[in-house]
């Protein structure tokens, strides 16, 4: 059966090279007993391909179970997918067949296959080996002769690294791989997808089709689509109710469409945030302050190698600038380039001096507390003078609530 065929009879949109190199694989793998797993992320349709290959194989005709593994819980899974006996466990008031059991000659789909325990991978890889199995509280071994299809939207290499999946369980049930590509890698099927969902929920609703005009094509066609094509269908059907105007221009269809979420770090209120949270938040301004710190050690160590007539490049005299900018006995930078020397210095280090280099002391001397307690007691203090006492300020700089700032002046007895 050729692609287009394929495409026709199981409902499939869509012309994309890597799209049509995986219906070709499903097509030449069908007629075999292969076990073949399907990679890709969510929402890209991976549940057409296993159909594919059950109704183009000689088991056709016999049975086809799909079992979504992450839905099932873990202290029930292996006796839903084996079986088991009377009494086996608590519950257990009669016989049962799993089902490998039930689908024997036939096919069974793995959904979400990453998502199995362990122990269950062991049971798994024994059935995909020598088509053995033994239920739930039983010591029967019992035969069976099923076709494995299995898919997963996870990296099955980081899977594995972790712990979390057997290696020669992902190498038994990939020997055939099969990757579905994401929506966003299909610029040219997005628009193709979305009348032909307008054109079913119309006729599903019994009203004319959702239709866009030029500028909201493109728009549709360069979102990014985090949830693919199930996302794609979802927001369609949403429209097709909604709307009232049948015609979307850019900016009504956007409307739609939810903001694609960044990686970047995101500002969290600091009102609903719990105190463990908060002073997690305190230990990392500590440990960058200790950072900063070690920076300034290694810049005067240079500075006294140097005879002390180090040239400040931007980035360490931003560093200097960075560490005494909030701190009352300290200024900013000479005009010379020369900052005053720092607190945390012992007095008897000069870094910058006119005198000969032999005068120079070698040794530094920097004296730090290293109680987090002590840390906490300073920012606090510093945040407060810095805002001239006014506590909301204070917290919003701090990165804490009022009410966990005003919390700490009172256990620190500071004023």
């Amino acid at each position: 059966m050729d692609i287009q065929s394929v495409k026709q009879r199981f409902g499939i949109i869509g012309n994309t090279p890597m799209l049509n190199r995986a219906l070709e694989i499903a097509v030449q793998v069908a007629p075999t007993d292969i076990s073949v797993l399907v990679t890709g992320e969510s929402g890209t349709g991976k549940e057409i391909i296993p159909q594919i290959i059950h109704q183009l194989s000689s088991r056709k005709h016999g049975p086809y179970i799909a079992v979504n593994c992450g839905a099932i819980p873990e202290g029930t899974i292996d006796s839903e997918l084996f079986g088991h006996e009377k009494g086996s466990f608590t519950g257990a008031a009669g016989s049962r067949k799993g089902y490998f059991e039930v689908a024997d000659g036939g096919t069974i789909f793995l959904d979400e296959v990453a998502e199995l325990p362990l122990q269950t991978q062991v049971r798994l890889l024994r059935v995909l080996e020598t088509g053995e199995f033994i239920r739930v509280g039983s010591s029967q071994v019992i035969k069976t002769n099923v076709r494995v299809v299995a898919a997963t939207n996870e990296n099955m290499q980081i899977a594995i690294k972790k712990g979390k999946f057997r290696e020669d369980l992902f190498y038994r049930l990939s020997t055939v791989p099969i990757q579905l590509p994401p929506l966003k890698d299909r610029k040219e099927d997005i628009h193709l997808l979305f009348r032909k969902f307008a054109s079913d929920f119309a006729e599903k609703y019994r009203m004319p089709a959702i239709k866009l005009d030029p500028d909201a094509i493109e728009a549709l066609t360069n979102y990014n689509w985090p949830g693919n094509v199930r996302q794609l269908k979802n927001i369609t059907e949403h429209i097709s109710i909604v709307e009232q105007n049948r015609l979307l221009d850019a900016h009504t269809l956007l409307s739609y469409l939810p903001p694609v979420q960044s990686n970047l770090p995101q500002v969290v209120n600091s009102e609903t945030k719990n105190d463990f949270s908060e002073r997690e938040i305190l230990y990392k301004v500590l440990f960058d302050m200790k950072n900063d710190l070690n920076d300034l050690k290694a810049l005067v160590m240079d500075m006294i190698k140097n005879g002390g007539n180090v040239d400040l490049t931007d980035e360490k005299a931003d560093l200097i600038n960075r560490i005494y900018s909030d701190s009352p006995s300290a200024s900013k930078l000479l005009p010379a380039g020369k900052p005053e020397p720092s607190p945390y210095i012992h007095p008897k280090t000069h870094v910058y001096t006119d005198a000969p280099q032999e005068n120079i002391e070698e040794h530094v001397e920097v004296e730090e507390s290293l109680s987090l307690e002590d840390r906490e007691k300073e920012l606090i203090s510093k945040a407060l003078e810095k805002h001239k006492g006014k506590r909301k300020y204070a917290a919003q700089e701090l990165g804490i609530s009022e009410r966990t700032l005003y919390r700490k002046i009172k256990e620190y007895n500071l004023k």
